[in-house]
């Protein structure tokens, strides 16, 4: 019983969902412009110079075939010739709406010629009909899914098969649903393979960009890979050769002063800090995702790791002293980096052009901005030559610029050297400084 009663109530809503998608389909008369060609440039739109031919080519056949084998006279046949045309047109444009134009010109034009249909003439199609009407299909299909060019060509059908029993006329001879559909299905399955070669087309065309990109990317993952190797070869091994060095040293001297030994274990102590370093930066540049901030090999140091960088530097023979001042608080990791290079960058030129000197490290927490100051006095040791190219503080200009913040370097007037820094908290307010600096 429930199977008997459950049955009636499918088969409407099957059939309800199947006329709702006919009809969307063919009611959609959204813009759809008849491509162009790609390749020759210059034949681009010989496509729509060959339509716009056929639209006047039928417009003038129609008008004629009205006039003189149906014996119409006034301006019907003229009218009826240029909305032939006209559908035409509008199907390179709107396929769906020149369909439709179509169809009602048609059902028009065999409402007006049934009275004057005589023995031998066709109806409800005229010779010239016909193949405008073919074209019109063609158009269609090239731009609408299979499904639909089987619908429209079977909303045809099936007004012909009405107009052929309902309404035919005693003297005339009716186009069979032969002609009509052997006509309108190759039309259909034209523009049907002319769609799916220009789909195919396309879509060959973007793997081919998609190709392209891959290879550039891939090629960028080379080159990077080369450096890497490069620098672990070139830098990598003269750090470990200090470090080496530095372990062994005090074996080679007789009763080695204490201070010779911690100085020796912190040389050894910042090479090995430093070939970690260079591994992380190494394991970026192999990575195929290195700007993803969760990528574990990506350093990440902040000003928590401030005190550890000072005392780093303080082993190294150099006087610093630090103080903040402000409501300390995280940052942004992008801040965060950004001060902690600035400063690490600030106590290497120390290190290298201000030896013995005194230094200083400021930093600030203000309401929107962070302030930074590394300032140094006079070097009390003679400063060796560096064989360094000077873009340390370009580096840090560009580190700063990017934040939308600003740095300055200059002597102070007492002597020594200062540099500092303003760096926005919340760097998405403002725009990053594009102009960069000059060392």
């Amino acid at each position: 019983m429930s199977t008997q009663s459950e049955a009636p109530v499918r088969r409407p809503s099957r059939l309800r969902r199947v006329v709702r998608t006919v009809a969307h389909d063919l009611l959609i008369v959204e813009p759809d412009p008849l491509p162009r060609m790609r390749r020759p440039r210059w034949l681009a739109y010989l496509p729509h110079c060959l339509v716009g031919y056929g639209a006047i080519f039928f417009t003038f056949l129609v008008t004629q075939q009205l006039s003189e084998h149906y014996d119409l006279r006034g301006g019907v046949p003229l009218a009826l010739g240029l909305l032939t045309g006209l559908s035409v047109v509008v199907t390179m444009f709107r396929p769906m709406g020149g369909f439709w134009l179509a169809t009602g010109t048609t059902v028009w034009i065999a409402v007006v010629t049934r009275p004057h249909v005589t023995g031998g003439q066709t109806w409800p199609w005229l010779p010239g009909g016909l193949p405008a009407f073919a074209l019109v299909v063609l158009l269609v299909s090239l731009r609408v899914p299979p499904r639909v060019t089987v619908e429209v060509v079977a909303v045809v059908v099936a007004l012909t098969g009405i107009a052929s029993t309902v309404f035919r006329p005693p003297a005339g001879t009716a186009a069979t649903f032969t002609e009509v559909l052997l006509l309108f299905g190759v039309a259909g399955l034209l523009g049907y393979a002319l769609r799916a070669v220009r789909l195919a087309r396309g879509q060959l065309q973007e793997q081919e960009t998609l190709t392209e990109a891959e290879r550039a990317r891939r090629t960028l993952l080379e080159e990077r890979s080369r450096i890497a190797r490069e620098l672990h070869d070139v830098v990598a091994h003269h750090m470990s050769v200090i470090s080496i060095q530095a372990q062994v040293a005090p074996h080679l001297v007789e009763n080695p002063s204490e201070e010779l030994k911690e100085n020796l274990a912190g040389i050894r102590q910042n090479a090995l800090e430093a070939l970690t370093e260079l591994r992380r930066v190494l394991g970026v540049l192999r990575s195929e995702q290195a700007d993803d901030p969760a990528n574990p090999h990506h350093p990440q140091p902040t000003l928590a790791d401030l005190d550890a960088l000072v005392d780093n530097v303080r082993g190294a023979g150099l006087e610093v002293t630090t103080e903040r001042a402000g409501t300390s608080r995280p940052l942004t990791p992008g801040v965060e980096l950004t001060a902690y290079r600035i400063v690490q960058e600030a106590l290497s030129n120390c290190l290298r052009h201000a030896p013995g000197s005194r230094v200083e490290v400021g930093v600030v927490y203000g309401p929107r901005d962070l302030h930074l100051c590394i300032a140094n006095s006079r070097p009390t040791r003679p400063v060796q030559a560096s064989a360094g190219a000077g873009h340390g503080l370009l580096g840090m200009r560009e580190r700063a610029g990017m934040l939308g913040g600003e740095l300055v370097a200059g002597p102070r007037p007492g002597g020594g050297y200062e540099v500092t820094a303003v760096l926005p908290m919340d760097p998405a307010d403002r725009p990053a400084d594009t102009t960069g600096g000059t060392a």
